[in-house]
């Protein structure tokens, strides 16, 4: 059974720093691209950063783009995403995706109607004021 599990969110102040994981399991994902999304009570699903298998071609939504990095580690099945200079309106259940056009659909504009393979469950983050 395929998962994606996220982990490391929580409450954080404003100006803080947060890294959250999302570990894969039942099969690899070394030769997929994986990103992540982020969708707050009442608002739309939002694109926050994807990457290629090795980490060399990376996407970053506007909303968070110098403040937010995303990174893997392929022989632990995992990515990252390291987010500083935290704002409350960052404050968002952020999900793991994966899926093998996840790059084409960002850079064609479809990152936020497009459908993926698999979503991780969500870990909660929430930035105080």
């Amino acid at each position: 059974q395929v998962q994606l599990v996220e982990s490391g969110g929580g409450l954080v102040q404003a100006g803080g720093s947060l890294r959250v994981s999302c570990v894969a399991s039942g099969r690899t994902f070394n030769n997929s691209p994986m990103g992540w999304f982020r969708q707050a009570p009442g608002k739309e699903r939002e694109f926050v950063g994807a990457l290629n298998w090795n980490g060399g071609t990376t996407y970053y939504g506007d909303a968070v783009k110098g403040r937010f990095t995303i990174s893997r580690d392929n022989a632990k099945n995992t990515v990252y995403l390291q987010m500083s200079s935290l704002k409350p309106e960052d404050t968002a259940v952020y999900y793991c995706v994966a899926d093998k056009a996840l790059l084409i659909k960002v850079s064609s504009g479809q990152a936020t109607t497009a459908s993926y393979d698999y979503w991780g469950q969500g870990t909660q983050v929430t930035v105080s004021s």
